[in-house]
């Protein structure tokens, strides 16, 4: 996929770059495969780095008000150290591997409304050229499509999808926002539940898939939340029964009276998380964890953070950060010019 425009900065007769991603799907903790085409400018002019940058648009809740802002969740070298000479065309092939909790973007082919883009920087003696902006397509892991087809396949509909900043705490979470995946209720439990909420935190062993349901009041109490979180392997995806799996989670997840409740003695995720009466392992043999939406799950930085692009802490090994609003405006905007031209 190209975006084609070239967003040089570093002066009339500067060297351009234009990224072209490899066509077909690309999957959390995957290879990102392309070509970074540079055109020489009326110069010779030497290239000190070029960059790729992974970058998100995500929502920062504090209360009832909302923001939205890009992060930018991984960087990549993908070459540098030589001479372009004038008017010069070179082509580098790059293979870069996305992190494991890189945000899914469409299922089925179906887009989830999710903004992900790949951002090409080129580095000539000093100078930074924010280079060009392409949109990143991620397509589920099979255990992420399994676990979405089971609750569709349940009666669960599709309603919402989002990145979130701030931690799921207890998890090994290392990007600093996570994916929300709202569904409504299968007609099953619509006596019980408004909405599901689904997160999963994918690493190369496997999957964290976090529950978490706004339960109905009944006629003299009010609404809660409850939350649960499952692990799953990569391994075996096919020869397992996901539908009743889910199923059973969904109706254990239910069940609950409350996250704070007799399910456990905390009340959210510490720093170790915390087991409720299940046990760490339930028979499913899944690693288990209560949680609440209220508690430990969600931290991140202030409002200000987001909308003024103050750097946001993140996990050590991790590129984090928050980084300018135009960032948003840009994928944005290479959206509309990919529709215009398609």
């Amino acid at each position: 996929m190209v975006f084609k425009r070239l967003l040089g900065s570093l002066g009339v007769g500067g060297p351009t770059v234009d990224t072209v991603l490899d066509p077909g799907p690309v999957h959390p903790g995957g290879p990102l495969t392309g070509q970074v085409h540079l055109r020489g400018g009326t110069a010779d002019f030497e290239i000190e780095q070029i960059t790729l940058e992974l970058v998100a648009r995500v929502e920062d809740e504090h209360g009832d008000e909302e923001r939205e802002g890009a992060v930018l969740f991984d960087r990549f070298t993908v070459g540098g150290g030589f001479r372009l000479a004038e008017g010069e065309h070179r082509s580098l092939p790059f293979t870069a591997h996305l992190p494991w909790e890189t945000p899914i973007t469409e299922l089925y082919g179906q887009p989830l409304g999710i903004i992900l883009g790949v951002r090409t920087g080129l580095e000539v003696a000093g100078a930074k050229d924010k280079g060009d902006l392409d949109q990143l397509t991620v397509s589920p892991l099979p255990v992420q499509e399994a676990v979405l087809e089971a609750l569709g396949q349940l009666g669960f509909g599709f309603k919402s999808a989002d990145l979130e900043l701030g931690h799921v705490g207890g998890t090994g979470q290392r990007l600093p926002f996570y994916q929300e995946i709202e569904l409504t209720p299968a007609p099953q439990y619509a006596h019980a539940v408004n909405e599901l909420e689904v997160t999963f935190l994918a690493n190369p062993g496997g999957m964290d898939v976090v529950l978490e349901a706004d339960k109905r009041g009944g006629l003299f109490s009010s609404g809660e939340d409850a939350l649960t979180l499952f692990t799953v392997g990569h391994e075996g995806v096919e020869h397992r029964d996901w539908n009743a799996e889910v199923d059973a989670w969904i109706r254990r997840l239910v069940e609950r009276r409350t996250a704070y409740g007799s399910y456990g003695s905390h009340g959210s995720y510490g720093a170790h998380g915390a087991h409720d009466s299940y046990g760490a392992h339930d028979s499913y043999g899944h690693g288990e964890h209560d949680g609440h939406h209220g508690g430990g799950r969600r931290s991140g930085p202030s409002t200000a953070a987001i909308v003024g692009g103050v750097a946001a802490g993140v996990a050590v090994g991790v590129v984090g950060g928050m980084v300018a609003a135009e960032v948003v405006d840009e994928i944005g905007d290479a959206f509309e010019d990919e529709e215009d031209e398609g």
